[in-house]
């Protein structure tokens, strides 16, 4: 520091070092209070994020419809089996096909009450996963939910809209159903297991070399079939529907017993809400992402080199 004399008194100067001494960053302090702020919880919030599996395409048809999608939503339930169903027998296997019915409503029941939780009104493109083992039947179902825009709450005043409906449709088919004046009102699932009946030690020996019907399969299968899809149809007017669309089949012997055989079938149920159906028509869609077209640019000279090649 120096100091000279003048007629107003003495003046102080400071030297380049201590103001660049003053003037640097406290990096521990930086530091604790870096530290503080990420200890302190976020201040709570109003606003929900959205998630859904629906791509961008779909979402932006379910926006066109007037609707939102809400929460990735997933219904589970697991339903034993009792030991020994799968022994040789005769008729349906009664317990499996109560067993898979009772999992697949609580399943069922549960994407429900998931959708009720994020105040949503049905979801939509639901994947189904269903499997029978030895022992138990599992069931998975997980799909969107969606509400109309706006946030209302109201969903109907009949059985058949007061809870929320469960689809396996797709965010485009839903789309469409709504344009011509449906709704889905639920899943309508139908399932059942049958024993095909043993052969005589004669039978089988004949029809060893040769190429045959086995009967006692396709008499299994058809009773399967048709008690499968009689469940299912009941199952779809029982949840309010008036038909069903998008039905789905699964037929075969078990893999773990191949002496029975199991079919199954669900689709969504639907119902008319408007006075009449409604013609949907169609639109012109042009896509954009055609696929480039290449070219060699010695191609554009024409003449006699174009023609050589």
């Amino acid at each position: 520091m120096s100091a000279g004399t003048g007629g107003a008194g003495t003046v102080a100067s400071t030297t380049p070092s201590t103001q660049s001494a003053s003037s640097a960053p406290d990096i521990r302090a930086e530091m604790r209070r870096g530290a503080e702020a990420l200890a302190k919880p976020a201040p709570p919030s109003k606003a929900r994020g959205i998630t859904s599996d629906l791509s961008v395409d779909e979402a932006l048809l379910v926006h066109a419809a007037g609707w939102e999608p809400l929460d990735l939503v997933c219904g589970v339930a697991v339903v034993s089996i009792p030991a020994g169903v799968w022994n040789w027998g005769r008729g349906a296997i009664s317990f499996a096909s109560d067993a898979h019915n009772a999992a697949v409503d609580q399943a069922a029941r549960a994407l429900r009450s998931e959708c009720s939780k994020v105040h949503g009104h049905g979801v939509v493109g639901v994947r189904v996963d269903v499997a029978v083992r030895t022992h138990h039947v599992d069931v998975e179902f997980v799909g969107t939910a969606v509400r109309p825009m706006g946030g209302s709450k109201e969903r109907g005043a009949d059985a058949a809209q007061a809870m929320p409906f469960v689809s396996d449709l797709s965010a485009r088919d839903f789309t469409l159903l709504l344009r011509a004046g449906w709704m889905p009102v639920g899943l309508a699932f139908g399932a059942s297991f049958v024993y095909a009946p043993r052969r005589t030690a004669g039978a089988a020996m004949k029809q060893k070399t040769q190429n045959v019907e086995l009967t006692n399969y396709t008499q299994a299968m058809y009773a399967a079939r048709e008690s499968a899809m009689e469940k299912m149809q009941l199952s779809a007017l029982d949840a309010g529907g008036q038909g069903v669309v998008e039905v789905k089949v699964t037929e075969g012997p078990m893999s773990f017993a191949r002496h029975v055989v199991g079919f199954t079938a669900w689709g969504t149920a639907v119902r008319l809400v408007a006075e009449a159906h409604q013609l949907v028509e169609p639109e012109m869609v042009l896509p954009l992402d055609d696929a480039v077209v290449t070219f060699e640019a010695g191609s554009l000279r024409g003449g006699s080199k174009a023609r050589k090649r």
